[in-house]
């Protein structure tokens, strides 16, 4: 028999927890599985299985090359598999761990689930008053007491938008702070969500809905994300910036410290003159900004190889398929309350190539200076 499995994470500690208690009391013969990797630093990462009545066993996972989310992995499925095999299980709710990022655990259940396990849904705990507090706290998750290994350079702030992004449901845990632009504010965050409170008795028939981890991470993924569109509610607005002029490299790096902080949070994709070819990745969340090579536009390969592409980035750059340029473009996504939305397109399109530069053409774009090698090229 096939044991169905929801995910339930998020930065938000109290909401998690009520999420999975409702889910243990309102779904007969539901067992929660929760790693606290708080103990990493002694070597182990504890393991606790509940139901609505209390615990029913504990235990302890090694630490997988000093990892505590390898360790994470490397225990989660052994014991689903243990639940499946016993019979008793209706539903088995992974409850994550505060940093523990939930495409990560999804992917690995997927991978490895077999026939025995079935990922069922994915959400994210929530409480709305504390959605711009986490995104806007720049700490690193080692400063917070949060970080899942050593080398984890992750922030509060853009581990909690991984998380709220990646979820299609969202349990929303209200306390008494909360008010119209904490809401708006993550209605444009993750528009396509379905944000559902708790109490209400959905979260129940949600657990069951089903999940596509493919479809998760091609819905994450620079080339083809499914970004917000434009809004402006109860004060926070959402700016969408698309054009098809490559950046001036030297002009955007010098303003990357303005763009990072004009928001609570930005992605997207982006183009540089002096790297045409290539498709850039941009995240920010509490003024930290993180660039990255995600390979080739569309435009850029032979078509031989487009064969090589899944079919959803080949129809999400169908759409926005330019005569000249094909997929490569900017298309930059801003959301916070108090947003500039025209100060911010004005200096957005300040880095725009000049009409002197563009017309130029690509061997001279070629030739600008390459300012963003240090966020760009890996040293060797």
């Amino acid at each position: 028999m096939t044991l169905p499995v929801v995910i339930v994470g998020g930065l938000h500690t109290d909401a998690r927890r009520s999420a999975v208690r409702e889910l243990l009391t309102t779904v007969p013969g539901s067992v929660s599985l929760h790693h606290d990797l708080a103990t990493a630093a002694g070597g182990t990462v504890r393991r606790l299985v509940r139901d609505a009545s209390g615990e029913l066993s504990r235990g302890e996972a090694p630490l997988v090359n000093g990892c505590a989310c390898c360790a994470l992995r490397e225990d989660l499925v052994p014991e689903l598999r243990r639940l499946a095999a016993d019979g008793r299980t209706r539903l088995a709710v992974v409850e994550l761990w505060d940093s523990v990022e939930p495409r990560a655990m999804a992917e690995v259940v997927a991978a490895h689930g077999g026939g025995a396990l079935e990922l069922t849904n994915v959400i994210t705990a929530v409480e709305p008053a504390l959605v711009l507090p986490y995104l806007a706290n720049g700490d690193d998750l080692t400063e917070a007491g949060l970080a899942s290994a050593a080398t984890d350079q992750r922030t509060v702030g853009d581990t909690w938008a991984r998380q709220l992004e990646y979820a299609p449901v969202l349990a929303l845990v209200d306390g008494a702070d909360a008010d119209d632009e904490d809401r708006a504010l993550l209605a444009q965050l993750h528009p396509t969500a379905r944000r559902v409170e708790t109490g209400s008795g959905e979260l129940a028939r949600l657990a069951f809905a089903g999940f596509d981890t493919e479809a998760a991470a091609a819905a994450q993924h620079p080339a083809c994300a499914l970004l917000p569109q434009e809004a402006d509610e109860a004060g926070v607005a959402t700016l969408v910036w698309h054009r098809h002029r490559p950046f001036h490299p030297e002009r955007l790096y010098e303003a990357l410290e303005d763009l990072a902080c004009a928001a609570a949070r930005s992605r997207g994709r982006f183009w540089l003159a002096d790297r045409p070819d290539t498709l850039l990745a941009w995240e920010a969340a509490a003024g930290a900004l993180c660039v990255e090579n995600t390979g080739p536009w569309l435009a850029s390969l032979p078509d031989a190889a487009w064969e090589m592409v899944p079919p959803v980035r080949r129809a999400a750059a169908a759409l926005g398929w330019h005569p000249e340029h094909g997929d490569c473009c900017q298309h930059l996504v801003f959301t916070s309350p108090g947003l500039d939305r025209e100060g911010l397109a004005r200096l957005l399109d300040s880095c725009l190539l000049t009409d002197a530069e563009y017309t130029a053409g690509r061997e001279a774009w070629k030739r600008l200076p390459t300012a963003f090698g240090a966020l760009l090229d890996p040293v060797s």
